[in-house]
């Protein structure tokens, strides 16, 4: 996948195309719909297909106070956005300059000068141009001038009926139900860091951990224990009991981590960029009488872990 920061950089190469826009913040279900739409209609009419997103959250620029937490990284979002085969992503930076263009000038700008759009795909909540006045409708009358189609994504909802949305993805995740939270993304929900050294108090504990950075990106889950895969940069993927929170047995104040042990031995894995996914949620973040209380639960969890894996130890 082509991947350009501006419309100078992604060139003519992708013109003529079919563009799908969105802040595509968790790539989830609804999301894969949009893209999927996009390069049908694009090996339909033999064009490209682009996808257009931002760099950063477009409330980051006015009211930063109430950004919504990032569900995925900026870079594993475009990651994502990658694996779906789609030839282009073009990645604009929120800037001032962009945000006070009108809906009218994003799309002479964006959409016509920029990528020769002929179709364009977009969920039914849509807005775009300055203090996002334009709507979808905005974006069919706009068509209309420039000769272009406009195709909506209806919503897709889960198992349940609940529509899918970057909302939903959020509120499960941080009430830590990573399950629920997979069958909407399409995908297990993971975070990406470097592996940093800790307290190594997991190592005289006899289970070693692999500790996230706290510039990990990725939407970190509510305490507690969860089963999940430690992914490296190569991609071999390695079983692991996953804890999140302060360990509250342990003495000292700390801040909330993300540390992983892996069940299979993973050999030295500091400072490798590595990918943790969150499969199923064991128990909660517990305080313990005793280390030996909770050495005893941390073998418990992990034979747990391994049998919700299928792993042999």
């Amino acid at each position: 996948m082509i991947v350009a920061r501006s419309l100078a950089e992604l060139g003519d190469g992708m013109r003529p195309s079919v563009v799908t826009i969105g802040k595509f913040n968790a790539v989830h279900r609804g999301h894969l719909e949009m893209i999927s739409r996009a390069q049908q209609i694009a090996e339909e009419r033999g064009l490209h297909a682009v996808v257009v997103t931002f760099d950063r959250h477009p409330a980051s620029l006015f009211t930063p106070e109430s950004v919504p937490a990032d569900i995925t990284g900026v870079d594993r979002r475009v990651e994502l956005i990658g694996m779906t085969g789609v030839e282009a992503c073009l990645l604009l930076p929120f800037t001032q300059e962009l945000a006070q263009l009108s809906p009218q000038e994003f799309v002479d700008q964006i959409l016509i000068e920029g990528l020769g759009a002929q179709c364009v795909i977009v969920g039914k909540d849509f807005r775009f141009g300055n203090k996002a006045s334009g709507s979808v409708d905005t974006l069919r009358e706009l068509s209309s001038v420039h000769g272009f189609d406009v195709v909506v994504i209806d919503d897709v909802s889960d198992e349940s009926g609940d529509r899918i949305s970057s909302s939903l993805v959020r509120r499960l995740i941080i009430g830590g139900d990573v399950t629920s939270a997979a069958r909407a993304l399409g995908r297990t929900h993971a975070m990406q860091g470097e592996v940093v050294h800790g307290e190594k108090k997991g190592r005289e504990f006899g289970y070693p951990t692999a500790n996230l950075s706290r510039t990990a990106t990725g939407l970190m889950p509510a305490d507690g224990v969860y089963a999940g895969w430690l992914i490296t940069p190569d991609g071999t993927r390695f079983p692991a009991a996953i804890s999140v929170g302060t360990n509250p047995t342990v003495e000292g104040e700390r801040d909330r981590v993300v540390e992983a042990h892996c069940i299979l031995p993973p050999g030295d894995l500091y400072g490798q960029m590595v990918v943790i996914e969150f499969v199923d949620y064991i128990r909660g973040m517990l305080k313990f009488d005793s280390l030996d209380d909770l050495i005893w639960q941390m073998g418990k969890d992990v034979d747990t872990i391994a049998a919700r894996l299928g792993v042999t130890r």
